[in-house]
Order: structure tokens, then sequence, then C-alpha cells
């Protein structure tokens, strides 16, 4: 079955840092841009960094700076290196794969994946 695993999550000061990884199931055969997003409680889901096949990155403006988002081809896995942590950064971090393109059984489909988010809190 596809999926995306997440890991990495937990709890942390400020100041300190955490590393998330995401594996896609490797019946994922190609994948477009892979990306983190983040939702805080009583917020919308937002955009924290993206990554392309080529390795393009962007960056959302509060983590500039703080974060990388780097990926593996060949495992079919995204990281996100989150440093120099802040309480607001606190949330459930969600990792996004796009056009990922797997086999059916009869042939080949090709939809966007969302990991099942692992939480991250910092305290102050």
């Amino acid at each position: 079955q596809e999926q995306l695993v997440e890991s990495g999550g937990g709890s942390v000061q400020a100041g300190g840092s955490l590393r998330l990884s995401c594996a896609a199931s490797r019946n994922i055969v190609s994948i477009s841009a892979m990306g983190w997003y983040r939702q805080a409680p009583g917020k919308q889901r937002e955009l924290v960094a993206t990554v392309t096949s080529g390795g393009v990155t962007n960056y959302a403006d509060y983590v500039k700076g703080r974060f990388t988002i780097s990926r593996d081809n060949a495992k079919n896995t995204v990281y996100l290196q989150a440093n120099s942590l802040k309480p607001e950064d606190t949330a459930v971090y969600f990792c996004k794969l796009e056009s990922g393109t797997y086999y059916t059984g009869s042939g080949y489909a090709t939809r966007d994946f969302w990991g099942q988010g692992t939480q991250v809190t910092v305290s102050s």
C-alpha cells in the first residue's frame, strides 16, 4: 500500500533542534515535489518548506535561515532539519508528496500523498 511514514518529532526547549524524516513507500516509483507543512491548534495548515525532484528549495519566511529541507531520491525520503526552534514553531508537522506515481496492479496512477503528522512542541 502506498504511504508516507513520518518520524522525528518531539519536545525541545527554545533554541533546540529536531530532525524530521518522511519516507515514502517504495512502490511510489516517481515523485515530483516533496514538502513539509504544519498546523498549530486553531490555525490553518501552512507551508514550511518544499523541495523539487531537482533539489530546488522554497521556504516560508518564518523559517528561513533556521530550517533546512533536503531529500534522498534513492530512498524516497524527505528531511527537515529544524534549528533555533521557537515556541511559535509548535505544531503538528505533515509531509506532502506531490504527484507521486504508483502501480495500481493494473496500471499506474498519480496523486498527492500526506503523512500522518508528527508533533513538535517547543517550550520557552
